[in-house]
């Protein structure tokens, strides 16, 4: 069976479920995307990577990787390889010397180390023919500029009370600080979004 590599394209709020992330994953060559709703922790866990954050103390997907370089672990990429009534299936693929391995994975755990360890994404052509999603090539480049998270939920971080860039900037390393990285992201999005302007 053919594989099909995928990029991140970013993490958006789930318009269907309350408090849940839509993990969109984009056909490398196509114009398909994969959203796939995962919660916060998760969304938390691969904004941190997609932002280039460095946590001060490592977090779990920070500790597996750890752990795969210490062991002499080659992580080699991530297959999504399964959708069974609404729940997709993912597998890491290692190997360690001559011994090849493949560890079961939720999707959104999965694709949260392949970011950290830099590994391609993949999955099959029928799990994007029956959940994915075609973008008009028109609507494609819009897409691909919009952040990760709208204005409406960055305002609900104070960040509307902040007048200036440096309050901003100080409530992104505060934010850092207290180990609130998805509200980090969302500062750091408002940060880039005004200094364009």
């Amino acid at each position: 069976m053919d594989k099909i590599e995928l990029k991140v394209v970013g993490l958006s709020y789930s318009q269907t479920q309350t408090g849940a992330y839509a993990l969109i994953l984009k056909e490398k060559s196509g114009n398909r995307r994969l959203p796939i709703i995962i919660g916060g922790a998760e969304a938390q866990a691969i904004a941190i990577p997609l932002e280039k954050m460095t946590p001060s103390r490592p977090l779990t997907h920070d500790l597996f990787k750890s752990f795969l370089d210490s062991f002499d672990i080659v992580m080699h990429e991530v297959v999504i390889y399964n959708l069974v009534e609404g729940i997709f299936f993912a597998k890491i693929i290692c190997s360690q010397g001559a011994k090849n391995l493949e560890i079961d994975a939720r999707s959104s755990d999965a694709v949260a180390i392949a970011l950290r360890c830099e590994k391609p994404i993949y999955t099959h052509d029928f799990i994007l023919g029956s959940a994915g999603i075609i973008i008009d090539e028109e609507d494609e480049g819009a897409e691909d500029e919009t952040s990760n998270f709208s204005m409406e939920e960055v305002s609900e971080l104070d960040a509307g009370e902040a007048d200036t860039l440096a309050d901003l900037e100080k409530q992104l390393e505060l934010a850092l600080e207290r180990e609130d990285y998805e509200k980090a992201s969302k500062l750091r999005d408002e940060l880039k979004k005004r200094k364009k302007k």
